[in-house]
């Protein structure tokens, strides 16, 4: 008997794990945000009936395309147990060298050349600041968004630069060909670079290393990775991005102005920690970004459309920001209290109760008497 029901309790308990791992999966975080993004499209719906319309679609893309391109390199970067809050300073210093090299005759593609190049350096100056003096990420890019956005400014000053040539401009404001005029070219490139940052992250030795390093930094270098060198390839990689983004938020506002992109850093990083990427580093998925860039879009849109106080947009990120941190820890804060409630939990053989209980121990044989 005991030799039958032994295969079928095992098959019990592969059932209930499978029906552990099927819950665990459901219960990601990116289920939930997905569960998020259909609740925001059905009560946007409700709410006007141009919210789900294609050329409401068009203009979210179109307002918040730079803002997605730049949470895509800030994901790397924060997996990998860093953060940088200089990339709209970037953005806006771009946008000035845009402006400022155009009113001076440069060629186009000289620029796009030279924007390129600055933006590595960017990252480079943040990268290297951050491995090879071992100073912190957070306060690294507080000063460099200070800096890159004095630099901006004395770039352009109180001037602004709006005669570009009508073919870039186009580019901002004008749908992608064959997109039945739904698609942004911000998008598009949104899109793009997440498919690209998706493979690298998840599907290359390169991405485990990001994770690594997230998780720890010093069991990754003795593991052999190179934390310093990846870290500044990151920084970099987002100076690049953050940099082709002011770009194409110049062309769409067809003005090249030192304060492009103030204050979009907040966004960014309420986007990408509402993806449910770790602060601390080590957890994150770019799947998750792409939902919350539409989950953060659509309440900003559908929050425009029912004349909500514009000035006030601020409490959504804010709240958003102190949501995407609450909320993934705490399922952990629920556990540590009920253990801490139901006290630590005692085996068998302390309790004196069970199988396990242990019995008196036999009194010791009288010894002989000696003769």
């Amino acid at each position: 008997m005991s030799s039958l029901s032994a295969p079928a309790g095992n098959r019990a308990d592969e059932r209930a794990d499978d029906r552990r791992a099927w819950l665990h999966r459901a219960l990601r975080w990116e289920t939930g945000l997905a569960v998020v993004v259909v609740g925001i499209a059905v009560v946007g719906a409700l709410a006007s009936p141009d919210f789900l319309t294609g050329n409401n679609l068009f203009n979210l893309g179109l307002s918040n395309g730079e803002i997605a391109i730049m949470t895509l390199p800030m994901t790397l970067i924060i997996v990998s147990g860093e953060i940088d809050l200089s990339v709209a300073s970037i953005l806006g210093m771009a946008s000035s060298l845009l402006g400022f090299l155009w009113a001076r005759g440069w060629p186009m593609p000289a620029i796009f050349a030279m924007i390129a190049i600055v933006g590595l350096a960017a990252g480079a100056v943040n990268g290297l600041l951050v491995t090879r003096l071992r100073l912190p990420s957070l306060a690294v890019t507080i000063g460099t968004l200070a800096l890159y956005r004095g630099i901006a400014t004395i770039l352009l000053g109180p001037n602004t630069v709006s005669s570009f040539p009508a073919a870039y401009t186009n580019l901002g404001v004008n749908a992608v060909p064959f997109t039945n005029n739904d698609m942004t070219y911000s998008t598009l490139v949104f899109l793009v670079l997440a498919i690209v940052f998706g493979v690298v992250l998840h599907a290359t030795p390169f991405g485990r290393s990001v994770y690594a390093m997230g998780a720890s930094a010093e069991a990754a270098q003795f593991a052999g990775i190179r934390v310093k060198r990846i870290k500044t390839i990151l920084f970099m990689v987002s100076g690049l991005v953050c940099s082709a983004a002011g770009v194409l938020w110049t062309f769409r506002l067809n003005t090249a102005v030192q304060n492009n992109g103030l204050g979009l850093e907040l966004d960014v990083v309420a986007i990408v920690l509402l993806a449910g990427v770790s602060i601390f580093g080590g957890k994150g998925s770019v799947i998750g970004v792409v939902l919350a860039v539409l989950a953060f879009c659509g309440i900003q849109n559908a929050l425009l459309l029912t004349n909500f106080n514009q000035e006030a947009s601020g409490i959504v990120t804010g709240a958003l920001l102190l949501a995407s941190v609450f909320l993934p820890n705490a399922a952990r804060w629920l556990r540590g209290s009920r253990r801490l409630s139901w006290g630590p939990r005692r085996p068998p053989w302390l309790t004196g109760t069970g199988a396990a209980s242990p019995r008196r121990p036999p009194e010791p044989e009288a010894s002989a008497p000696a003769p």
